[in-house]
């Protein structure tokens, strides 16, 4: 038998609608391969069970878990960017509850950040749910997988939460895994587990402009953590309640803000396992890549020193005010990280400062990116549209800016109140009207739901965000620069991209 079957789900026509199809990325599932990995260095017998991947039905779905048969079955709802938990909860839930209709007999667990941010809520609404994690879920898989029957003795496993006397309950908090024992309690990934058809990873592929917008180079494709969380409190942000170690009923990601690196030394042979495996398109998940020196500047230099690294294709997260000396983006690219995915958010330097609590110094934006791409580096710059604060002509100016830096990738989204952050507990504190359902907390989906502000109405900040997305795309200096570094090919990609429109039950758009 089984002991544990980790399971990733999502329905990516209702998070992407017709950019699912072609367009939307389909990634490794991080969270599923770490916690397999873990599990299996314990001596438990896991597998991974990827239903996106496989694009597999719900008849085929239930036959392989009945041949499985495993004690204990994992839904692991991260999404493919960690801030899309809660719009991939909808898919998730709905398999829960397919797999009690069939009379599976394990109990069904999920782990993933919104089960993390409220867990009193989701053990009181979905009844499909038995047992869900407060927070990343090693040590307390751990303790799940030592009982000889899962039903019974699940008072004593911390971190956890069930019904008790049919009433929410959750144990004790978990600690997660200290930054001493990163190497050895999380040690690496299950890729072997993971589904392709004729080779390894190709039924994973890259966003389009990870890609130089180019459909051959985005498979085979991985993404890979070096780091966990990060050191700073966003309010609209909730990348940090993986670290969860308390009980609150709304958890809040900005009180768990600490960072855990594995060591340069262990995460270069999982570079090297990927190279072997024939994977040259990598995503580093990593919220804060260029942060701490003492880890990315070894890392840097072991995967420079790689004879496959000129090969690579690599995107990683930083911040315009927490990229170092022209030396450091020298080795980047030499490292093989050809993109930088730089959170710009607003060009009002009040508002980055009112909602990042901190984490913008005063630099000079166009200065970094001019920095950047001097370097030969591209730029994916990530905006917000609708923060607290925000005004049509703040939105503008902040279009406006993104213009004015021309990255040859853009990326823009609406300020939603992801649970397990600061701006959903403001709202359900101030009583504001949030989505209705799981779908609503998605960036692209048609019942996507931003909050308004003082200023705005949700449809002001859909309609603006949909609008600037066109703007952007047509504008003919990126155009003309996506052309001279790409070619026609990505031109033609791009337009055909751009006749894909999002349909908005909140907006005209």
């Amino acid at each position: 038998m089984l002991d544990v079957l980790f399971i990733n789900a999502s329905d990516s026509n209702k998070t992407y609608q017709d950019l699912s199809r072609s367009y939307s990325a389909i990634g490794t599932p991080y969270w599923a391969l770490l916690l397999a990995q873990s599990c299996r260095s314990k001596g438990y017998k896991v597998d991974i069970l990827d239903k996106v991947a496989e694009k597999m039905g719900d008849d085929e779905f239930l036959e392989r878990i009945l041949q499985l048969s495993p004690r204990l079955i994992v839904f692991c709802v991260y999404g493919e960017n960690v801030n899309g938990g809660t719009a991939y909860m909808t898919e998730n839930v709905r398999l829960s509850e397919f797999l009690k209709e069939k009379n599976i007999s394990g109990p069904i667990s999920f782990v993933g950040s919104h089960v993390q941010a409220l867990p009193y809520k989701v053990l009181y609404e979905e009844e499909s749910i038995d047992i869900v994690f407060t927070n990343e879920g090693v040590y307390s898989l751990w303790e799940i997988l030592k009982l000889p029957d899962i039903w019974n003795g699940l008072e004593n496993v911390k971190g956890i939460g069930f019904r008790k006397d049919g009433k929410p309950f959750l144990t004790e908090p978990q600690k997660i895994v200290p930054q001493e024992r990163m190497d050895i309690d999380l040690p690496g990934y299950a890729w072997d587990l993971l589904p392709y058809k004729e080779k390894p990873f190709d039924l994973y592929r890259s966003p389009m402009w990870h890609a130089e917008y180019d459909e051959e180079k985005r498979s085979p494709y991985a993404m890979i953590y070096t780091s966990l969380g990060c050191k700073f409190q966003c309010g609209f942000c909730m990348i940090n309640i993986v670290n969860r170690d308390d009980n609150e009923e709304i958890g809040v990601a900005s009180n768990y803000n600490t960072m855990r690196f594995w060591s340069p030394e262990f995460i270069i042979k999982e570079f090297d396992k990927l190279n072997e495996l024939g994977v040259r398109t990598i995503r580093i998940v990593d919220e804060m890549f260029l942060l701490n020196p003492k880890y990315y500047m070894p890392l840097l230099k072991l995967l420079s020193e790689r004879p496959y690294s000129s090969d690579l294709r690599m995107w990683a997260y930083s911040r315009v005010d927490t990229i170092r000396k022209p030396k450091v983006l020298k080795l980047l690219r030499k490292a093989g990280i050809k993109w930088l995915a730089l959170g710009i958010e607003n060009a009002n330097r009040k508002i980055r400062l009112e909602n990042s609590k901190g984490k913008f110094r005063d630099v000079d934006i166009v200065d970094v990116v001019k920095q950047v791409h001097d370097a030969d580096i591209n730029i994916i710059a990530n905006y917000i549209f609708g923060l607290p604060g925000d005004t049509i002509e703040t939105m503008q100016k902040t279009l406006d800016l993104s213009r004015e830096l021309c990255t040859i990738a853009w990326n823009a989204y609406v300020a939603i109140p992801l649970p397990g952050s600061q701006l959903y507990k403001d709202s359900v504190e101030e009583d504001m009207e949030l989505p209705e359902d799981y779908d609503g907390y998605s960036f692209h989906s048609y019942n996507s739901k931003p909050l308004p502000t003082k200023n705005l109405t949700t449809s002001d900040i859909l309609k603006f965000r949909d609008e600037s997305y066109i703007k952007y795309h047509t504008y003919k200096p990126f155009l003309q620069k996506v052309e001279n570094k790409f070619g026609t090919i990505a031109i033609d990609n791009i337009k055909e991209m751009l006749k894909i429109k999002l349909k908005r039950k909140y907006s005209e758009v």
